[in-house]
């Protein structure tokens, strides 16, 4: 049974179809809310009483607001922290935090740079942790992007998925989550930027069992001739900005634009999961165009994470298995 969130690689795809069904429960339960002005208030929804706290070492617009109003849609309490208002910001241990944070809050949800922060909290802590991004995965983005696909074709089983540009904590959900849910991918990135080994071989393993393929290549055409979706990401994230100039130069050949898009099937969704550099890793008009379903996947991120606070929160608590590594 889950009881964290770390990657996709560690959720079973029974969890991840869980959560996706759920996700799409949700949201239609939303919509109809909306429609009849029936909004559940702090008092009401199934985690009345509890409190998520979350720890920002990154900014972020998309993964605070969600994880706020989802935690408020759904009737509890998020607490936002950054370093400067924790002693993690100070040299207290993110495993004492952990512990700390244990004894008042029902989970506990952290953006930071290394994975091994998010792992180090989750042996520590004695309720669910959820990574909201780490340097190496972002397993929430990539549910509200399966949640989208499967809302535009109607299925996952059976598509193709492109992904064109750095082998980073994106390529690596995506490699994993897509694997899982029967997703074909294909991974176009320049030597010297490809996604890490052991997540690789991990998505292949995932592969055999869901029937998907897992394609690595440096021709990004390869990668995104008769793909379902194509997507990209920065090609600088968060902490390597001293490394802007020269990985524009590398990825100069990566962009999502019209001539690449159009080796894709004609009905291909463009996917980003924002904030997107126009003109950059993606061309203005496929960011803005009709084939775009980046708002969806925004939009998305709010069901998806509301569908994996109520399977981690919403229950009894669990006993924790300590991990090892």
């Amino acid at each position: 049974m889950l009881t964290d969130l770390l990657s996709l690689g560690e959720t079973a795809p029974a969890d991840i179809s869980r959560i996706l069904a759920s996700a799409a429960a949700l949201k239609k339960d939303l919509q109809r809310r909306k429609t009849s002005r029936q909004l559940a208030g702090p008092l009401a929804g199934p985690l009345a009483g509890k409190t998520l706290v979350m720890i920002f070492e990154k900014s972020s617009t998309r993964t605070r607001l969600s994880f706020e109003i989802g935690m408020y849609q759904l009737g509890g309490q998020a607490i936002f922290l950054s370093p400067r208002d924790i002693q993690l910001g100070r040299g207290e241990t993110i495993e004492d935090t952990a512990r700390v944070l244990s004894r008042y809050a029902h989970a506990i949800m952290i953006r930071t740079f290394a994975h091994e922060t998010v792992e180090a909290a989750a042996r520590a802590a004695d309720v669910p942790v959820i990574n909201g991004l780490s340097d190496k995965h972002h397993p929430c983005q990539v549910l509200a992007d399966l949640m989208t696909l499967k809302e535009k074709k109607g299925r996952l089983k059976g598509l193709t998925l492109a992904y064109v540009g750095d082998g980073n904590n994106m390529a690596h959900s995506l490699l994993e989550g897509c694997a899982k849910s029967g997703v074909s991918i294909a991974v176009a990135t320049p030597k010297g930027y490809e996604p890490d080994e052991a997540v690789v071989a991990g998505a292949r393993k995932a592969a055999r069992g869901t029937g998907a393929r897992v394609l690595l290549t440096r021709d990004p055409a390869l990668a995104v001739r008769g793909a379902h979706a194509v997507y990209t990401d920065v090609w600088t994230s968060m902490g390597q900005e001293d490394e802007a100039a020269r990985r524009r130069r590398a990825f100069a050949g990566y962009r999502v634009n019209a001539a690449l898009l159009a080796a894709a099937r004609p009905d291909a969704v463009v996917m980003h999961c924002l904030p997107a550099h126009r003109g950059e890793e993606i061309a203005a008009d496929v960011l803005d165009g009709p084939r775009s379903v980046v708002l969806d996947q925004a939009e998305n991120r709010l069901h998806a994470q509301k569908a994996v606070l109520l399977l981690l929160m919403g229950r009894p608590p669990q006993e924790k298995t300590r991990r090892s590594r």
